[in-house]
C-alpha cells in the first residue's frame, strides 16, 4: 500500500482515478487486525490504487473529511469522492470488499 506523506501528495493522489484512502494509526488495534488482509484486497481489486493515511499525522485532513473513527476508507475518482466506509468499528474483509464493490 502506498503512503500519503504530505498535503500536496494527498491533493495529487485524489486527482487520480480509482483511489481508495485507508485512514489508520499505528496504535489502533482494529487497524492492525485488518492489516493481514490488505494485500489480498489490493490484489483482488487491481483497478483501485490504495493509499495509507496516518490519522495522527493528518488530523486536520481527517477533521476536514469527517473521519473520526479508524480504520476508515474513502474512495476518490478524479478528485470527486465516490464512496466512504467511515466509522469506528472493526471491519472484516467481506465488509471492505462490499464497500469496494459498491463504488461507482
Amino acid at each position: 500500500m502506498k503512503i500519503i506523506d504530505s498535503s500536496e501528495n494527498y491533493k495529487q493522489v485524489i486527482a487520480l482515478e480509482n483511489v481508495i484512502l485507508m485512514f489508520s494509526a499505528d496504535w489502533c488495534p482494529d487497524c492492525r487486525a485488518i492489516e493481514p488482509i490488505l494485500p489480498e484486497l489490493e490484489k483482488e481489486n487491481e483497478k483501485h490504487t490504495f493509499y495509507y493515511v496516518d490519522r495522527d499525522k493528518f488530523i486536520e485532513l481527517c477533521q476536514e473529511l469527517n473521519v473520526f473513527g479508524i480504520p476508515s476508507f474513502i474512495a476518490f475518482h478524479h478528485g470527486q469522492e465516490t464512496g466512504r466506509f467511515v466509522n469506528k468499528e472493526r471491519k472484516s474483509k467481506e465488509q471492505i470488499q462490499e464497500f469496494i464493490n459498491g463504488l461507482k
